[in-house]
């Protein structure tokens, strides 16, 4: 089974190569690669370095709360964060609480064991997933300590499929792995996987944290104080969010601030035609004149999305139409905001228990997000009993990141 994995990572390789002058996403993941080894070689410097792999900037912002905690706990320790996408890397090169941000090389053994190699962590922490099998693996084989954190299972992943052997060997890689639900803990035991705990969902720490001590958006405020009217923060939208949010009273009545998965012009000039002269780019908005006609901001940059969630009266969190999902709903419901998102919810849990705690809505139309947009905004008390249970959840479901702390002082992994 590892060869075939293994022709299915040169493979992928190849695609991208061929991709590469065509496709700009292809074109970033091959260049931020080629420079790896020379960049880490230049931060061989004394002191031990902690490592954390992230898919992308969503896994990064769940990561986050663990690897502060664990700067504080062992400050003598450097910190090198590790990216799979272009995405991910483009955000966490900007992050000051990391000493070093790279690409994880392509999953071949050589590279793998290189990488290892020169960075020789005393601690290795993956985040909810992206489980690569050669570093998994030459981590194990050096006897380094390795963490999974955040992780979530459900039966219809590989892990527990008769064809799955490689995904199940890799799981034994992990020191301990720390699953969000007790759901996770019996699908693992279940296929022999017993160093695992249910500790919770990192993400709960992070966007607690995030609403403690905002940093201050001036444009975003000025555009939020014009006209006195409720607005709608709609963030991480696609298309098909798109074209239900266009249908809702932005014109009178109600003002808009969407934030779009994919912020290239192209998408961005598309949500220009949709909603007129009436909208402005975030990049443009200290540039116009007559901020007080503007219906509608775009916000064309990565990085801002969970502070904008507190301008919203209610919230609607994109992806639910598509095939992997909606994106995260934590950030919107740790401001105390109604949230709103499409059908599409149901593989994750805490959509499941914003939804359980009407404090989150799932609409399939048009008609669908009217009505709901429509009975919040007219009914006050009704829109105040799912901002309350919104922050009420999030503020039930802390405490994931002092869990996996205490477990590493007690296994004593680290030492200062």
């Amino acid at each position: 089974m590892v060869f075939f994995y293994n022709l299915f990572i040169t493979l992928y390789g190849l695609l991208l190569r061929l991709a590469a002058p065509f496709v700009p996403k292809a074109k970033a993941w091959r260049t931020g690669r080629r420079s790896w080894e020379k960049e880490l070689q230049k931060k061989r410097a004394a002191g031990p370095w902690i490592w954390m792999h992230c898919a992308s900037a969503g896994e990064f912002e769940q990561g986050k709360p663990v690897l502060e905690a664990l700067r504080a706990a062992w400050p003598g320790h450097r910190i090198l964060v590790s990216f799979f996408s272009p995405s991910g890397y483009e955000v966490g090169v900007k992050y000051k609480g990391a000493d070093a941000v790279t690409y994880l090389p392509l999953d071949t053994a050589a590279h793998a064991r290189r990488f290892v190699s020169i960075v020789d962590p005393a601690l290795v922490v993956f985040v909810k997933y992206d489980f690569w099998y050669h570093h998994l693996e030459a981590v194990h084989e050096r006897g380094i300590p390795l963490l999974l954190v955040s992780a979530l299972f459900r039966p219809g992943q590989s892990f527990f499929k008769w064809y799955g052997g490689v995904q199940r060997r890799l799981l034994h890689f992990f020191t301990w792995l720390f699953v969000q639900d007790e759901a996770s803990v019996t699908l693992l035991k279940g296929i022999g996987v017993t160093h695992c705990s249910a500790a919770g969902d990192t993400r709960f720490d992070r966007v607690a944290t995030i609403t403690q001590a905002p940093a201050p958006l001036p444009l975003i405020e000025a555009f939020a104080q014009h006209g006195n009217e409720p607005i709608l923060v709609a963030g991480s939208t696609w298309p098909e969010d798109e074209a239900l949010i266009e249908k809702l009273p932005w014109q009178n009545g109600l003002r808009l601030i969407i934030a779009p998965h994919e912020i290239d012009i192209a998408h961005i000039d598309a949500l220009r035609a949709r909603f007129g002269a009436a909208a402005v780019a975030y990049s443009e908005l200290e540039l116009h004149d007559s901020a007080a006609a503007l219906r509608v901001l775009l916000i064309d940059n990565f990085g801002m999305l969970s502070r904008l969630y507190r301008y919203g009266s209610i919230t609607y969190i994109g992806g639910g139409f598509n095939k992997s999902g909606i994106h995260n709903t934590l950030e919107a419901a740790a401001w105390g905001k109604p949230v709103i998102f499409g059908p599409n919810y149901h593989k994750f849990r805490e959509a499941r228990g914003l939804v359980a705690a009407r404090a989150a809505f799932s609409v399939s139309t048009s008609d669908e997000l009217a009505e709901v947009v429509d009975g919040l905004l007219a009914h006050s008390a009704r829109r105040q009993e799912a901002s309350e249970a919104a922050a009420r959840y999030v503020q039930q479901n802390i405490g994931a990141t002092p869990r996996i702390i205490a477990w590493i002082q007690e296994k004593r992994l680290l030492t200062n």
